[in-house]
């Protein structure tokens, strides 16, 4: 017989209005506990503490430090920053020489740490190269390569002058025309902001910046042509040099014409490292059996482009400049990129098919030889490396420099020879040969090169680490192929995270083992 009473029954024990409130109350208690075991497992954010600084940049009014406040809201732009981001305007004086004149807005970006409010540094200023390229669009593109930092950091972007959404350069047709139209174009829909582009120029902003974010010291990691900017701020602003990383450095101690030939030795080496391997290890090699056969083969390969570009998807096409540029592109990835950049030549050459190079191609605006820019990044491009470099040679020294730089690489070198032309009408001095980047007294700066970056070659970066000064610039050095070797290295990985984290530097020609040990 059952012990279990009847439906329906009342039987003995508690009546049935009070065991529906115990129920309840029992139903209410293991909510309760459910929700602490969850709290306990998920606890409630800690309150964040903003962060003040208290030395503002020397020389600026008042209206644009202390009473100026950045105002974090959700971004509208880019699509990818519509999650988590958030996105500011800073004012800034157009002439740092007319501080209480016009403003301009600089365009900022963030994503906020995710660790503690006891184990937060600061902020984290990323350039991601250039010059040319949209730190608002940069830093959602690239987090999964520096969102291991947020436990410690904010991680904070921007558009330098002259880019997206900060005072963009036009030099097209119309006002609203993005594409380069030429010089006089440059002149006449951006004659107003031009004299006012350019690296030390953006590098006042981030001092501007470094402030209203609240740090003392400026915390920075400049990639390329960022490591430029990085080092144009600390010989700026010495004392409030934080922690700077300058990785793929810029070689700050020649000229663009010297940069020009330097790059196509760089890429055309880098290429012969690549037509190595695919004779030794990739059947088929499309580049034949080693870097004197690839040369002719690629020679022929331009010759029949330069006659008819082959088709690119899209309604494009390739010829023998687009050719040297998408190569390039594949071989700044690394080795990653040489299985299909193998694969793609072969597409090429077998096929008269152009997608699959195009495919990997990165074309969207840097200033590294190896893009051929689509928007108003290679106006940008153009007015900032104008701005910052005074070498105006006449064309006699021009079609001297650029049979220089061809004869640098036979592959590269026809592409990479018209780069000597870049600033020779341009309407607007430029500010020195060679950029300043002294700054004695800041604190150590990690300069960090890959022996095998194509696009700033390794010479750049012990050349910065010494100009940066005696107990300043800290060389670390990668054997690794690329153009940039965080965080693809894990020895890099490791001492850069180190430094940002502690302020320790490595050992000063401490060497990283990669994929050229």
């Amino acid at each position: 017989m059952s012990d279990a009473q009847p439906r329906g029954s009342r039987g003995p024990g508690v009546p049935t209005g009070a065991r529906i409130v115990l129920v309840l109350v029992l139903i209410a208690l293991g909510t309760t506990v459910s929700w602490l075991r969850y709290d306990a497992r998920h606890p409630a954010p800690e309150p964040r503490t903003e962060f003040t600084a208290t030395n503002p940049p020397a020389g600026l009014p008042a209206a644009l430090t202390t009473g100026q406040h950045l105002r974090w809201s959700g971004c509208t732009s880019p699509p990818t920053a519509r999650e988590g981001y958030e996105c500011a305007v800073m004012k800034a004086p157009l002439d740092y020489r007319k501080p209480d004149g016009r403003t301009i807005d600089v365009a900022l970006i963030r994503l906020k740490a995710t660790g503690p409010n006891s184990r937060r540094i600061g902020s984290l200023v990323l350039n991601f190269g250039g010059p040319g390229v949209s730190g608002v669009n940069g830093l959602p593109a690239r987090i999964r390569q520096f969102g291991p930092l947020l436990d410690r950091y904010d991680l904070v972007s921007f558009d330098p002058r002259g880019v997206g959404a900060t005072i963009p350069v036009r030099c097209g047709k119309t006002a609203d025309d993005t594409a380069f139209e030429g010089d006089d174009a440059c002149a006449k829909r951006s004659g107003a902001i031009l004299p006012y582009i350019g690296t030390s120029r953006t590098a006042r902003d981030l001092d501007l910046m470094r402030y209203l974010l609240g740090d003392q010291r400026m915390h920075y990691f400049g990639v390329s042509y960022g490591t430029a900017l990085g080092a144009a701020y600390a010989h700026l602003y010495p004392a409030h040099v934080g922690r700077l990383v300058l990785e793929a450095s810029v070689d700050p101690t020649v000229d663009l014409d010297e940069e020009q030939v330097a790059q196509a030795k760089a890429v055309q080496a880098a290429f012969d490292r690549f037509a190595v391997h695919c004779a030794d290890r990739i059947r088929d090699c499309p580049t034949g059996d080693g870097p004197e056969e690839a040369a002719r083969r690629m020679a022929r390969l331009a010759d029949r482009l330069e006659k008819k570009p082959a088709p690119a998807g899209g309604g494009r096409t390739y010829d023998a400049d687009d050719l040297a540029y998408a190569v390039g592109d594949h071989l700044a990835r690394g080795t990653d990129g040489w299985p299909p950049l193998a694969k793609a030549l072969t597409a090429l050459i077998d096929h008269n098919d152009g997608r699959p190079l195009a495919k990997g191609s990165d074309r969207t605006g840097s200033a590294d030889r190896s893009t051929s820019p689509q928007d108003s990044s290679r106006a940008a491009l153009i007015a900032i490396t104008c701005a910052d470099s005074s070498l105006r040679n006449g064309l006699e020294r021009l079609d001297r420099e650029s049979k220089r730089v061809e004869a640098a690489s036979p592959v590269f070198g026809a592409a990479w020879s018209s780069g000597v032309y870049l600033c020779y009408d341009w309407p607007f001095a430029g500010e020195r040969v060679t950029p300043q980047v002294n700054a004695e007294g800041a604190d150590p700066i990690l300069v960090v090169g890959g022996v095998g970056d194509p696009v700033t070659p390794y010479g750049g970066s012990p050349h910065m680490a010494r100009a940066l000064g005696d107990g300043v610039g800290v060389l670390l050095t990668a054997e690794e192929e690329g153009h940039g070797t965080y965080p693809q290295n894990r020895c890099v990985v490791k001492a850069v995270d180190r430094y940002l984290h502690t302020g320790r530097t490595p050992a000063p020609g401490t060497v990283c083992r990669g994929d050229m040990s």
